[in-house]
C-alpha cells in the first residue's frame, strides 16, 4: 500500500507516574526498522485500525506525555484516533500503577535495588494476545535472537505493508494470512515443520470459531487463560504462560521454565549457579502478583549489565 495521498494526524496521551519512557522502550533498540524500532528517541510501528494500516511514531518530550504521530491514507475518524491511543496505551501499559509493584517487593533487597535503577520501567504487551501466540510458539526451544531473526522473516513474508517517503513497513500478519499457507512456505522463513503447522491450525481455527482468543482473554483468572490456551495444539504451559504475560498483560504469570528468565534470577541471585523452574518460583514468592513484571525487570537488568 503506498502512501502517495499521506495525511499526518497527532495526538497526546498521559501515561500513570512514574513512567520512564526511554527505558520501557529501549527493549526495541535492536528491532527491525522496517516493523518495529526504538532509534533516537521515537518509536514506531505500523498499527490496524477499521480504515487500514497506519504508521504510528511515538516521542516523549518528558516523563509522562507522549506526543504520537500517525501517517495513513486518508484522515482518521475519531473512532480510529481512539482505537490508536488504546493500542498506543496497551502496547506500553500507559494505565498502569507501578507503586503498587514496588511496594510488594520492598522487602526484597536485590529486587528494590534493581527496581531503583530501573524506576518506571512499563513492559510492553503485543496489540493482540494472537501476536504474543504466534511469537511464542517461534520461540520454543531456541535462543530469542535465532526466534527474532525468524519472526522478521515471517512478518515481512506474510504481514502487510505501506510505504511512507519511499520506505516500506510491514504489520503483524493475522489469522487470515497464515490459514491457507502452504507449511513449505512458513518453514521457509526458518520455522520447523511443528512450528508451521501450529501457527497454521491455530490460524484456522480462529477463522472457522473453533477458537476464541477474545473470550480467552476475559476469563477471569491467570490461570484459566493458560489452561484454556494449553488446549491448543501446539501450546504447552510455557507457551501459554508467555503468551497471556506478553499479550494480555497478566502480570501474575511467570514462565518460570524459559532458559532466559532462570538465568536473570540466577544472575542477580544465586551467584549464576544454575536453577530449577522450582527454584526460580521459590525466589519469585517475594513479589507476589507480580511475579512477571518483576522478572521482565530483571532481564532487562541483565541486558544493561547493571550490577546491584
Amino acid at each position: 500500500m503506498s502512501l502517495e495521498n499521506e495525511m499526518t494526524s497527532k495526538l497526546d496521551i498521559s501515561a500513570i507516574s512514574p513512567f520512564n519512557f526511554d527505558l520501557s522502550v529501549r527493549i526495541f533498540s535492536d528491532g527491525d526498522p522496517e516493523i518495529r524500532k526504538y532509534e533516537n528517541g521515537m518509536f514506531w510501528q505500523v498499527l490496524r485500525t477499521d480504515q487500514g494500516l497506519v504508521l504510528v511514531t511515538v516521542e516523549s518530550e518528558d516523563a509522562e506525555n507522549l506526543t504520537v504521530k500517525m501517517e495513513s491514507t486518508e484522515e482518521l475518524s475519531p473512532k480510529n484516533l481512539k482505537s490508536i491511543s488504546n493500542m498506543v496505551n496497551k502496547i506500553f501499559n500507559l494505565d498502569m500503577d507501578l507503586n503498587p509493584f514496588y511496594r510488594e517487593i520492598e522487602s526484597d533487597d536485590v529486587m528494590n535495588r534493581i527496581t531503583d535503577r530501573l524506576h518506571g520501567l512499563k513492559n510492553p504487551t503485543t496489540p493482540t494476545l494472537f501476536e504474543a501466540l504466534v511469537d511464542s510458539v517461534a520461540e520454543q526451544q531456541l535462543s530469542l535472537k535465532a526466534a527474532h531473526s525468524i519472526e522478521n522473516r515471517v512478518i515481512k513474508s506474510f504481514g502487510p505493508s505501506i510505504n511512507i517517503k519511499g520506505k516500506t513497513c510491514y504489520a503483524y500478519p493475522t489469522p487470515e494470512d497464515f490459514a491457507f499457507l502452504e507449511l513449505q512456505k512458513l518453514r521457509d522463513c526458518g520455522l520447523s515443520f511443528r512450528k508451521s503447522e501450529y501457527i497454521r491450525d491455530l490460524s484456522l481455527g480462529i477463522l472457522n470459531h473453533e477458537i476464541d482468543l477474545d473470550q480467552i482473554g476475559k476469563l477471569n483468572s491467570t490461570q484459566d487463560m493458560i489452561d484454556e490456551l494449553c488446549k491448543i495444539r501446539g501450546v504447552g504451559v510455557w507457551t501459554g504462560e508467555l503468551a497471556v504475560l506478553r499479550g494480555l498483560g497478566r502480570l501474575d504469570a511467570l514462565p518460570a521454565d524459559d532458559i532466559g528468565l532462570r538465568r536473570a534470577i540466577s544472575h542477580f541471585y544465586r551467584d549464576d549457579v544454575r536453577i530449577s523452574a522450582d527454584e526460580a518460583c521459590e525466589i519469585a514468592h517475594n513479589w507476589g502478583k507480580w511475579k512477571g513484571l518483576a522478572g521482565y525487570y530483571l532481564i532487562v537488568a541483565e541486558i544493561m549489565g547493571l550490577k546491584v
